[in-house]
């Protein structure tokens, strides 16, 4: 089968999305928060190896500080992970002892995931190991700017909370 799209000129050469300055394409704000993101993700992993933990597995450390005991149904939504990849997270990081599973009271089928003492110390370590690397992420920006790209990628990924 195929489908038919309406006929429109091509695009010019200087309006087709690309990731570099002054890329004016429609798709140029998210090739650019996708070459920012692997940025800061190869950054913090390297952060994150010595202590024997993945990106993955700091994201659920991060949503069980913040919440507390959570179910994994919610940490999925959480995290952006589905219902495997979550239940993967969790039974990693129950074998590093940095978190365990609890029964939730009046539901046999649900289990809460708890972070551990040794989890919370982990992931505070997490935060020293990453606090040159991050430092060096923005070295390049000047006076103020990095509160200002701070600032503004907070409202863009929190609408709802910036207009409270």
């Amino acid at each position: 089968m195929t489908t038919h799209l309406p006929r429109r000129a091509a695009p010019s050469a200087g309006s087709r999305a690309t990731d570099r300055p002054g890329d004016t394409s429609p798709f140029a704000l998210a090739l650019l928060l996708r070459r920012a993101h692997w940025r800061v993700a190869g950054v913090m992993t390297e952060a994150l190896r010595p202590l024997g933990m993945e990106l993955r597995h700091f994201a659920v450390l991060l949503v069980l500080v913040d919440r507390g005991p959570t179910v994994q149904r919610d940490l999925g939504a959480a995290t952006g992970s589905d219902k495997a990849g979550i239940m993967r997270v969790v039974d990693d990081l129950e074998r590093m002892g940095l978190a365990v599973r609890k029964a939730v009271p009046g539901d046999r089928r649900v289990r809460a995931v708890e972070i551990t003492p040794r989890g919370v110390e982990l992931f505070d370590a997490a935060h020293v190991a990453a606090e040159p690397l991050a430092e060096g992420l923005v070295a390049d920006l000047g006076p103020g700017e990095r509160e200002q790209l701070t600032g503004t990628l907070t409202r863009f990924a929190h609408p709802a909370e910036s207009e409270a």
